[in-house]
């Protein structure tokens, strides 16, 4: 399919028809992620079923909704649950609530994920600020005609991950007892974890945590001039560095553990930025 401006926008216009200001910063959740939405003060609901022209999420432990309301004195939109090619997405559909933030009026984005920590120095629990990524993958979310009105057919990405945003989170970071890095993500298109093997050779290739999402929805917003803000929680420890198995069960359960810390936090960057 062929999208086109007026296909997003008739997505942004349904919502802007259900919520009565423009949010200035957009909020996508990972997975474990989502207690971070109950903080959310005057929340306006959105299912992504109502929306025309949208994704449904399918990934387990993701609401599948759209949250409008005010965090830190801040009107935001929190996207409760993201979109994988995993779940049978081409890659060019997973620009499109990247590209619906942007028409909202967002002016940034904040997005987190669950990762496996790849960095033998990394323990579950803490926090990578992403400065770049790997995708080996052929695919991109930018194949196909371009969109002239949202950014050019060649894009920079020397600093989609924007440093002052990294700088700032890092100056947040003080005293919530949280361990932060600064690194780089590996992006694998799941839905399996990883092999040993691979994640040696990840290791090699400079990453230090993996993951199935974040990217696609980075680079889409470097392609509209958007503002990133990463972070991935380290959730387990990646495949071979530790002699046990991966479960999605370990995933959800250190994303329970740190959920009122990684909450508090992201409201300070919120309120900083």
């Amino acid at each position: 399919m062929e999208y086109s401006f007026s296909f997003f926008q008739k997505s942004a216009d349904y919502l802007k028809s259900r919520v009565p200001y423009t949010p200035e910063i957009g909020i996508i959740l990972g997975s474990a992620l989502g207690p971070f939405a109950q903080d959310i003060e005057d929340p306006i609901c959105v299912n992504y079923s109502d929306i025309p022209n949208f994704l449904l999420s399918t990934a387990p432990g993701h609401a599948g909704k759209l949250i409008f309301g005010k965090i830190a004195g801040k009107y935001v939109v929190c996207m409760s649950g993201r979109f994988h090619s995993y779940e049978g997405y081409d890659f060019e559909q997973l620009v499109i609530p990247i590209r619906v933030l942007k028409l909202l009026g967002i002016k940034a984005v904040i997005l987190t994920n669950a990762a496996g920590g790849v960095n033998e120095s990394y323990r579950p629990g803490d926090i990578m600020l992403m400065k770049d990524h790997i995708k080996l993958t052929g695919a991109s979310p930018l194949r196909g005609k371009n969109v002239d009105e949202f950014g050019p057919r060649f894009f920079d990405t020397t600093t989609m991950y924007t440093p002052r945003l990294r700088a700032l989170a890092k100056e947040c970071a003080e005293g919530t007892g949280l361990t932060i890095h600064e690194g780089v993500y590996f992006f694998m298109t799941g839905p399996q974890f990883e092999t040993p093997a691979e994640i040696r050779a990840i290791r090699i290739l400079g990453g230090d945590t993996v993951g199935m999402s974040t990217v696609t929805e980075a680079l889409t917003a470097a392609h509209c001039s958007l503002p990133v803000l990463a972070l991935s929680v380290v959730t387990n420890m990646a495949a071979g560095v530790l002699d046990q198995p991966l479960t999605e069960e370990e995933v959800s359960e250190t994303g329970r553990m740190i959920a009122t810390r990684f909450s508090s936090y992201m409201k300070k960057i919120v309120a900083a930025m």
